[in-house]
């Protein structure tokens, strides 16, 4: 196998692995009714004020509409609350339940233990040249594909 196939090979898998298990690990703890997706949703309401549902579709770069349908499941499920400004009746206010808080806390856990879990894999050595490396991924994959910045 090529340095090219072996490294396509790797991103792919790596992609697809931690996908599928952040996945499966976020609905357990009786979070079983969330998605993938609700979960990035409740991250990007996230635990301060409120905010705008343009403000979260922005965050999850998709469209207000296709948020809606998101958000209205998670209101069902008791995730979230909508307020519509008094202000301006054009703007919704999304905010985490206690509910939605918790969720919120068990992704933060996922990712903390997927890091040290990670980290304890490596030397004291290779972790700056991973975080390099990742780093110069992310940057040519957005420079490269348009991707702005967070």
């Amino acid at each position: 196998m090529t340095t090219d196939e072996t490294l396509n090979e790797l991103l792919v898998k790596l992609f697809k692995d931690i996908m599928e298990i952040e996945g499966h690990c976020l609905t357990q703890g009786g979070f079983g009714d969330l998605t993938y997706n609700d979960f990035h949703v409740i991250e990007a309401i996230g635990l301060k004020e409120p905010k705008s549902m343009s403000t979260v579709a922005k965050l999850m770069d998709v469209t207000t509409g296709t948020l809606t349908k998101a958000m209205d499941g998670l209101t069902e499920k008791g995730y979230v609350v909508k307020e519509r400004s008094r202000q301006d009746k054009r703007v919704v206010w999304v905010s985490l339940t206690e509910k939605g808080r918790e969720a919120y806390a068990h992704h933060e856990e996922f990712h903390r233990n997927m890091i040290e879990k990670a980290k304890g894999q490596l030397t004291e050595q290779e972790m700056p040249i991973l975080i390099y490396s990742l780093a110069k991924l992310i940057d040519y994959f957005r420079e490269e594909y348009g991707i702005a910045e967070e």
